[in-house]
């Protein structure tokens, strides 16, 4: 019993595919925690301001 040819390409196309889309969904995970550590940054420096800005007054 063979196997047409085809058939390794569609199962080769698979595993590509699987790993592009591991690949992918760890790089966006990354950036999407850099975005949030950043936001975080902001709002914390932004709370600091106001904490200074009370005292002052």
């Amino acid at each position: 019993m063979t196997i047409p040819i085809w058939v390794y390409f569609a199962i080769v196309g698979i595993l590509i595919s699987a790993y592009m889309a591991i690949k992918t969904g760890k790089e966006e995970r990354k950036i999407e925690s850099e975005s949030i550590e950043l936001e975080g940054k902001v709002y914390m420096e932004r709370l600091e301001k106001e904490k200074e800005a009370r005292r002052a007054v």
